[in-house]
């Protein structure tokens, strides 16, 4: 559990959200040759990408104990990212399932890489004493 309480610094997040928009794209073929809906792999793709934007922008706001406000803000604002892609999904899966299952498998392929190479990335780093 030591592991888990050590402080880490940040990691970059680069190549974690280039490996999910490469998940994502590699998503198309399968949907595709699958004969899945297109369109709901159009909503998932837009929908992560909408979230990446979102992301981008709360990464500006300063964190840590000096910035108490920027934190919370930070938080928050990760936290309404999901719901806002939950309620759309929703939204869509209420009027077409398929779709709505289809935008949301894609969303979540891009979600899972994004976020196993974050942890990896996170706890493969050096720890702070």
């Amino acid at each position: 559990m030591k592991a888990l309480a050590t402080p880490r610094p940040l990691p970059a997040t680069r190549v974690p959200t280039i490996a999910a928009g490469a998940a994502i794209a590699l998503a198309l073929p399968v949907f595709l040759a699958a004969g899945w809906p297109v369109s709901g792999w159009v909503l998932g793709a837009v929908l992560w990408l909408a979230g990446q934007a979102f992301a981008l922008l709360l990464e500006r706001l300063p964190i840590g104990a000096g910035n108490l406000a920027g934190s919370g803000v930070r938080g928050i604002g990760m936290m309404f990212r999901a719901i806002a892609v939950m309620v759309v999904v929703i939204a869509v899966a209420v009027n077409d399932a398929s779709l709505g299952l289809a935008a949301a498998g894609v969303y979540a392929l891009g979600y899972t890489v994004e976020l196993a190479l974050s942890l990896v990335t996170y706890f493969g780093g050096e720890a702070h004493s």
